[in-house]
């Protein structure tokens, strides 16, 4: 039996997470995975903020309940604005309108970059408007689903799979199948149950696998190529589900295999059913796979180098891709993380997406709107970084002496005390004595990490760095943040390494704060987090630990001063990288000894962001901060 459903027009990016490169997918981080236990609905999700962060263990943080919590809170901020903005009426200055040109039902008009309407007019140099509202639409495609009886165990790999029919440019199937009551469920060899499905899909068409949960609670689905070759996964489809759905573009014509399991339960070897980490999440569900064109809209906008960019978009559309006028993708977003920014931030909020960039070039760049159907309304804004007119540049002060103060700021659970800097130092090897050399190597690696980099990034770019040894404290003063280097998890009752107030592209919060704790990166010798698993006899301490805290003070700095996490299990080095590498943070070299000579200079630089937050592209971390600290 089969019958025709109108398919929401859906996107050519991945939306949670595509790998940058193809590979076997051994390894549950390597497809952006969350291994934690996931709040229920409704529930505050256990731990620090990982987007702000640095943990010493990454798998113990619940991504999924913190995405929920910030939709809601990035919901309620945004109507907060919106009573803003209403009550300034005419005295605002009033976007350009741009209604889309391609019409309902057409494709090709404005489906990719080299056909992007151009947004006229607007721009932030002299003369244009900084501000556009889009008004446009993406066509669906009526897709006849044809009905596909339960599948026969075992089907859990690539030569077990069954075959969907599923073949050329367009076709759908629906059916159910059971996580669980194959060999190797909980009731068999235990090893963990998935269910493999074979389609053929002509290059350029996307396959879209829909998991909804019928007893299944939280799924898992993933696309494999014929090779074996892990592409694209999706654990969760939005903050207020667990079920799964995932959008993926066949880069060639051929064989591809969609894959449903239950979390956390997923093949290590593809041709093996019996591959599986254990039995966790079992039961029934319903799968719908369609392969189809999609409807995909792109519009241009001139940039200039430092033009801080923020685009929503809402109603019909819940996807959002933006590129550099080489093509590059510098971030993709299905997901509002507003209320992670500061609130004085100048950038929109609200809707289905948010996504954001600090231009490096001059030129146009494009907005892809993707993933629905029907009607949608996109908030188009950019502005230059606020230092740019202001005559004192950005101060960061770095406190060692230890602190009282309220840690609500940074999520934690009010006004605590932390201890100083110098209480660590034995911990390390050193003595007291040694504090101001310690101190003079943090203060020297945070300068060339925000300071000379970013000038070199950007000629405008200035930031004095003082701190607590040398200088009066002058935090609470215009445009001076600050990082505390000290105290412990007891003590802030906030359990990471180092958290900061938000994530500011622009730099429009010129007065925050940022923590550095030093208990657990002084433990004993053995974690990857602690710096005495890499000090030896043939370590200069002084140098390797001022360095490797240098970087951190950098890390958390760099998020109020503008950039995202990126991506710790590729082998791009970056002081940006959420925890997973601590030694490529640290600076230890190939003889993983820290403090010897072939320790190289980790630095700032570009790299994919974070496989476990929700977004896509290229983020280049310096120029995000360079710009951010532009200078009158």
């Amino acid at each position: 039996m089969s019958f025709a459903v109108a398919i929401g027009a859906v996107a050519l990016i991945t939306p949670a997470f595509a790998s940058a490169a193809p590979d076997d997918g051994t390894d549950v981080a390597d497809r952006g995975y969350q291994r934690a236990a996931k709040a229920a609905p409704g529930k505050a999700p256990s731990g620090p903020n990982p987007y702000l962060a640095l943990v010493k263990d990454r798998d113990k943080l619940d991504f999924a309940g913190w995405d929920r919590a910030l939709a809601y809170k990035s919901k309620t901020r945004a109507q907060q604005k919106a009573k803003v903005r209403a009550n300034a009426g005419a005295a605002a200055q009033q976007p350009i309108l741009h209604d889309e040109e391609e019409p309902a039902g057409i494709y090709g008009g404005n489906d990719s970059q080299a056909d992007a309407e151009v947004v006229n007019k607007f721009g932030t140099a002299k003369g244009k408007n900084p501000k556009a509202r889009i008004l446009g639409q993406l066509s669906h495609q009526v897709v006849p689903i044809s009905a596909l009886s339960p599948n026969t165990e075992d089907d859990g790999s690539i030569p077990l799979a069954r075959d969907t029919g599923i073949e050329g440019s367009r076709g759908a199937i629906r059916t159910t199948g059971t996580i669980g009551d194959g060999p190797h469920g909980s009731a068999g060899s235990g090893s963990g149950d998935f269910d493999f499905y074979k389609i053929e899909v002509q290059a350029g068409k996307q396959i879209v696998a829909d998991v909804d949960g019928r007893g299944l609670a939280d799924s898992i689905v993933e696309i494999w190529d014929a090779e074996g070759n892990f592409l694209a996964g999706n654990d969760d489809e939005n903050a207020s589900t667990f079920d799964s759905l995932l959008r993926f573009t066949a880069p060639k014509t051929g064989v591809y295999y969609v894959e449903v399991a239950g979390f956390l339960s997923i093949p290590e070897d593809p041709f093996d059913s019996g591959s599986g980490p254990g039995a966790d999440e079992e039961g029934a569900y319903q799968l719908t796979i369609t392969s189809r064109t999609a409807d995909v809209d792109y519009y241009s906008v001139p940039l200039r180098p430092g033009d801080v960019l923020g685009v929503t978009v809402k109603n019909g559309a819940s996807h959002i891709d933006l590129f550099d006028p080489s093509g590059k993708q510098v971030m993709g977003s299905s997901q509002d993380a507003s209320s992670i920014m500061p609130a004085n931030t100048s950038l929109p909020g609200g809707g289905n997406a948010l996504a954001d960039h600090v231009a490096a070039v001059a030129g146009m760049h494009s907005i892809a709107i993707t993933e629905g159907e029907g009607l949608y309304d996109v908030t188009v804004e950019a502005y230059r970084p606020p230092l740019e007119k202001e005559a004192k540049p950005q101060t960061l002060f770095l406190d060692f002496d230890g602190q009282r103060l309220n840690t609500n700021v940074v999520g934690g659970p009010g006004v605590r005390t932390l201890s100083p800097f110098r209480a660590f130092l034995g911990r390390w090897g050193l003595t007291r004595a040694d504090e101001p050399a310690v101190v003079k190597q943090i203060v020297k690696t945070v300068k060339e990490n925000l300071g000379s980099d970013s000038l070199a990034k950007n000629g405008k770019a200035k930031i004095v760095v003082r701190n607590s040894a040398d200088n009066p404290d002058t935090f609470g003063n215009v445009n001076v943040s600050r990082v505390v280097v000290g105290g412990t998890i007891a003590e802030s009752g906030i359990n990471t390494i180092g958290i900061a107030q938000s994530i500011d592209p622009g730099n429009f919060g010129h007065e925050e704060t940022a923590l550095v704790l030093l208990d657990a990166i002084s433990d004993p010798a053995g974690p990857e987090y602690s710096l005495n698993t890499y000090l030896t006899p043939a370590s200069n301490r002084i140098t390797f630990v001022g360095t490797a805290i240098g970087n951190i003070v950098s890390h958390e700095a760099g998020h109020y001063l503008g950039s995202w996490h990126t991506d710790s299990t590729n082998a791009v080095k970056n002081v940006m990288d959420e925890g997973g590498d601590f030694a490529g943070m640290y600076g230890v070299g190939p003889d993983n000894i820290g403090g010897t000579a072939d320790d190289p200079d980790a630095d700032l630089s570009s790299d994919v962001f974070s496989l476990f937050e929700g977004f896509t592209g290229t983020e280049d971390s310096l120029n995000r901060i360079a710009f951010g600290l532009t200078s009158k």
